[in-house]
């Protein structure tokens, strides 16, 4: 059957793995990574990835993998939020679990075993980080602030709570015992990520909620993306690839989907393999590919669209609203998504750098 190269231990490319395996195709893996520090370490360079999965990708990961990879995680069973400046905040019930993302892949990497370890040319290579100079369409500049910090109190450690400010939201998740992760959304680049989310905090009716802020925090990333060739079939003496995970298709952590998300394009990337390996062109497969990756694309910026205007009007708010307007936009007339590479104004509130 066919040969795999798994370019990473993502949780796309892991899934990926799996299904091919499962499916009798021999997959090659990338080393395990070196063991995750504690969850404290989140946003301080640490390697834990704390994720806050909701009851769908939870059902998901476990038609998968099975039983008892989350079973360390945290339990959530409800969700505090306030969107935009007028609205009372809501109280609702949203099963989750808060769970580090690299534990959680060194499992699935785990369950796979050794894998292939032949020196053979792979037929298709799956990755989820196809390089610094891989070409993306950008919805915009916004960045996503991320730390640790103690509560004031461990009492109601089941809810996750979203507040509001004039720059941005603020999330808190629960991770067990007296921490929770922090994360923050703001419409341009951070010099200063902690004193950015010290402040955000102070605007915040979440603040009063902890005992102090971050020390530490990373800014990351955050506008939505989509790689402009994910899927690349096998051409004489050269592999297929299939790029999967946030490298092919990042979405804006207001969604609460991007883990699901990013499962699905291991899902499907497993599908693309094994059909082309039962006959089926590999041009007509990685093109479908695409056009599933630019469909979801293009359903989350009409999500986006329906929260980030009712929540927020500064002008940097702006930009990052005109940007995805205008990827819609060109989709709707056939063309590909204005990319957003110009210089986003920073906010008033945000330290210079």
């Amino acid at each position: 059957m066919t040969l795999v190269e798994i370019g990473g231990c993502g949780l796309a490319e892991l899934t990926c793995a799996r299904l091919l395996a499962d499916r009798g195709h021999r997959v090659r893996l990338a080393p395990p990574r070196p063991p995750a520090h504690p969850a404290g370490a989140a946003g301080a360079g640490g390697g834990a990835r704390p994720l806050l999965l909701t009851g769908p990708t939870l059902e998901l990961v476990g038609r998968l993998w099975g039983d008892g990879l989350l079973e360390d995680g945290w339990p959530l069973t409800h969700r505090h939020a306030r969107w935009g400046p007028g609205p009372s905040p809501a109280r609702f019930p949203q099963p989750g679990r808060a769970v580090d993302g690299a534990v959680l892949a060194a499992r699935m990497r785990e369950r796979l075993g050794a894998g292939d370890l032949s020196g053979e040319p792979p037929a298709w290579t799956v990755t989820a980080t196809p390089g610094e100079r891989a070409a993306h369409e950008r919805t915009g500049r916004r960045r996503l602030l991320a730390g640790t910090a103690p509560v004031r109190s461990p009492r109601d450690q089941a809810t996750a709570r979203l507040d509001c400010t004039g720059l941005g939201w603020v999330h808190l998740t629960p991770l067990g015992g007296d921490t929770c992760l922090v994360q923050a959304m703001v419409p341009g680049p951070a010099g200063d990520p902690a004193g950015l989310l010290a402040r955000l905090l102070a605007e915040s009716a979440l603040g009063p909620r902890l005992r102090r802020p971050p020390r530490s925090a990373v800014a990351l990333a955050a506008a939505p993306r989509i790689h402009l060739a994910p899927a690349v079939p096998p051409v004489a003496g050269r592999g297929g690839l299939l790029v999967v995970g946030a490298g092919a298709l990042r979405q804006d952590p207001i969604s609460g989907t991007g883990t699901a998300q990013a499962l699905r394009t291991g899902i499907l990337a497993a599908a693309v393999i094994d059909a082309a390996a039962a006959g089926t062109s590999a041009r007509a497969l990685c093109a479908h590919y695409a056009n599933r990756l630019r469909a979801a694309f293009h359903d989350h910026l009409g999500t986006c669209l329906r929260l980030y205007p009712a929540a927020f009007g500064s002008g940097a708010w702006q930009d990052e609203i005109d940007a995805m307007r205008r990827a819609l936009r060109g989709a709707a007339a056939g063309t590909l998504p204005g990319r957003s590479d110009r210089a986003v104004p920073q906010p008033a509130q945000e330290p210079p750098p």
